[in-house]
């Protein structure tokens, strides 16, 4: 009687049996040069998946950032070291990707109309504070986002 054989997974198989050995698996080939073995459909995929990670965190940290510097506008009876902390974090993050990937700079300029609108209706529902309050266009420009020292009066 042979003794039974591991089940051997082909790369493609891996991808979606051992999500960890197969970035492993491809880190190893790619190194190795064997690029004939590579899972190139699930590479392409996960590669495109991080630009869309990159630019969905580029959105978001900028969506917090309006929305606080909304509330501290807009409410400044309730300003808070937790708002300055979280604009803080929240520019710094977007500081850090910019060092990081310089091309998506161009990217922050061209959704900050469409994040502005989203931090207007987040910060009506978070204030309780009529949506006509807040300015259909952004108070508040690019730079200003970013400045570590802006704040609103």
């Amino acid at each position: 009687m042979t003794a039974p054989q591991p089940t051997v997974f082909t790369n493609s198989h891996l991808y979606d049996q051992d999500f960890y050995l197969w970035i492993e698996t491809t880190a190893k080939q790619l190194k190795e040069g064997r690029f004939s073995e590579v899972d190139l459909e699930n590479l392409i995929e996960e590669i495109e998946c991080m630009g869309r990670s990159e630019k969905k965190a580029i959105k978001s940290n900028l969506i917090v950032v309006l929305i606080h510097l909304l509330k501290y506008k807009y409410q400044p009876e309730k300003r808070s070291n937790s708002w300055k902390g979280s604009i803080r974090e929240h520019r710094r993050r977007l500081k850090e990707a910019f060092v990081d990937s310089p091309s998506l700079k161009p990217y922050f300029h061209e959704v900050i109309a469409q994040c502005y609108q989203d931090a207007r209706k987040q910060a009506s529902d978070e204030t309780g504070l009529s949506l006509d309050t807040f300015p259909l266009d952004s108070p508040f420009t690019a730079d200003e986002c970013l400045d570590e020292e802006f704040l609103p009066d």
